[in-house]
């Protein structure tokens, strides 16, 4: 059982939630006139809102006597000393190492490469100074950190500037960058976040579904000739990369021969003999490192199709803005701290209310594959019951993370949360300022978004609705009272970003990264392995072959069988 079960601490939260039991969220508001002010918190120009939370004043902190219970700044202090914190693996977990550094210069360098085609990076250009250095097994890992970067600013400057020419002698015109899971989630959902920053004349698709589908419909309005593939894959043999990566050089050497590959193909892996073998030059690919897992990897060269669509200065930004979450989440105090309080919060109503499941609800088009990003960065690392010394957690972890952007989910899901007698607890963003202002949009985003919140909160009694029934001009039918009562109560969290631009859009990310750490440490998990992923693949592996008719169906449930028959 995690150790922090058995603690005062939580003992005290247990006896908090029942004493908030048959607390109403309108009550508590009612109550306390100072209540916005008391459970709101401001960072730089963010606000989070947690007065609609049903909590208490006194909830956070009782809440953040956690923080210290469970060594939460030790845990840091080891995660930025390089120590391995994914102990079933024996890796460092460093994704933080890839943003260390000091603010940009005013006017970086430009990089002209000769050619465009090999060693396109030049030291010296990035960031500035890294902070301070981070080793992993006594190797201090920020020069390395360096070159990849320049390496890709070098890159992009090729493919922006036109260097970087097609077998057919054109400027590319179409990447397609080519992954899975962590490899394409992260700069898939940032590329449309920041749709309002993108370079011109440079479009950038993804495909990481192993269905053919996702291929093909990507590739029919592309042109052989000046389209880049980039194949993101750390070991070159990720079954759906791969296969899509085959694909894609068979759509490409039928129309431009086996010699275009070195010109319309780059990747990102260390596994350079793969690489070689694939027809890809190994001085085209970029490297990255196992203490970078694949859900934390958008900073580092997994992010070279987001570098590419917003230009490399603007993913300079999108560092910066983590960088900035980094410093606030390593020395702000647990009840000023936003990725803290976010834990707080979910672990709160995940252990002592009894909430399974969290609506993501940005209220922004931009950040509509938000909700699947933090499907995987939460779910994947935080839905486990084993604990880090081998037993089960003995509480429930990581609640189901869902969600649409609104107002498009007013029309579909909303009417469950208001009347379908299930409680959860719900997570609105929105932004001041519009990334894409048209005239007379914005405003009313924003009123939708403060309107369901406050209706989540608040319900609609009885007889508040017979008296709504009475007033309408002409009166209503009575009858219809009941089907206009709302029990309210339902639990939420307000995000209220500045602007969505690559500094926010960093910092964010980069928040609920440190969410996702602090609840690792919290439950006693390692959040930065996936077992259940692999498990999956294994049968899938076995199965293969029975499907492909190359070997008997034997040694399988009736049901697996029965459905390989069915196949065939």
């Amino acid at each position: 059982m995690t150790p922090l079960l058995s603690s005062p601490a939580w003992k005290n939260l247990e006896r908090h939630a029942r004493d908030l039991h048959d607390r109403h969220l309108r009550d508590l508001f009612g109550t306390d006139p100072l209540r916005f002010q008391r459970l709101s918190v401001r960072w730089n120009d963010w606000l989070l809102d947690l007065s609609k939370q049903r909590i208490t004043p006194e909830t956070l902190p009782l809440l953040a006597e956690l923080w210290n219970t469970a060594d939460v700044p030790g845990w840091i202090a080891r995660m930025r000393a390089g120590d391995p914190l994914n102990h079933t693996e024996g890796r460092a977990v460093l994704h933080m190492a890839l943003r260390n550094f000091s603010p940009p210069p005013q006017s970086p360098a430009a990089i002209s490469p000769q050619g465009g085609q090999k060693h396109l990076g030049r030291p010296g250009v990035f960031l500035g100074q890294a902070s301070s250095p981070i080793n992993v097994d006594g190797r201090d890992v920020m020069p390395d950190v360096r070159a990849v970067l320049d390496k890709m600013r070098g890159f992009c400057d090729a493919i922006h500037s036109g260097h970087w020419r097609s077998a057919t002698g054109e400027p590319i015109s179409d990447i397609v960058s080519i992954g899975i899971g962590g490899s394409d989630l992260g700069p898939r959902m940032a590329t449309q976040a920041l749709a309002a920053h993108h370079v011109p004349h440079l479009r950038v698709h993804y495909v990481a579904n192993l269905d053919g589908a996702d291929l093909a419909t990507t590739l029919a309005g592309l042109a052989p000739r000046t389209t880049l593939f980039i194949i993101a894959s750390k070991t070159f043999t990720t079954q759906e990369t791969m296969q899509n990566a085959v694909s894609a050089r068979a759509w490409l050497t039928t129309a431009l021969g086996e010699t275009a590959v070195s010109r319309h193909f780059v990747a990102i892996s260390t596994a350079l003999d793969r690489v070689a073998a694939f027809g890809i030059d190994p001085d085209n690919a970029f490297a990255f490192w196992d203490w970078v897992g694949g859900r934390f990897s958008v900073w580092s060269a997994i992010g070279l199709p987001l570098a590419l669509a917003i230009g490399f200065e603007k993913f300079t930004a999108l560092l910066a803005g983590a960088r900035a979450m980094d410093e606030h989440f390593f020395s702000a105090p647990p009840l000023e701290n936003l990725p803290a309080l976010l834990a707080f919060i979910e672990l709160w109503n995940t252990d002592f209310l009894g909430l399974q499941t969290r609506a993501l609800l940005p209220y922004s088009e931009s950040l509509g594959l938000l909700p699947r990003y933090l499907q995987q960065l939460e779910m994947e690392s935080l839905g486990k019951q084993t604990d880090r010394d081998g037993q089960p957690v003995g509480c429930p972890t990581q609640p189901i993370v869902w969600g649409e952007p609104g107002t498009n989910g007013q029309h579909a899901f909303y009417q469950l949360l208001h009347q379908g007698g299930r409680a959860l607890s719900c997570e609105f963003i929105a932004c001041r300022e519009a990334d894409f202002p048209l005239a007379g949009h914005h405003a009313k985003l924003l009123a939708n978004c403060f309107a369901q919140s406050a209706a989540l909160m608040q319900g609609k009694t009885a007889a508040e609705a017979s008296a709504e029934l009475a007033a309408a001009v002409p009166p209503a039918p009575t009858f219809l009272a009941p089907y206009k009562v709302f029990p309210g109560n339902q639990s939420s969290t307000t995000l209220l970003l500045p602007k969505l631009d690559p500094h926010t859009l960093g910092a964010l990310i980069a928040m609920y990264e440190h969410k996702v750490f602090t609840l690792g440490v919290l439950w006693n998990l390692n959040a930065f392995d996936q077992w259940g992923v692999e498990y999956g693949k294994q049968i899938a592996n076995s199965l293969l072959p029975m499907i492909e008719g190359k070997t008997p169906v034997t040694n399988i449930d009736s049901s697996t069988a029965g459905l390989i028959a069915a196949c065939k």
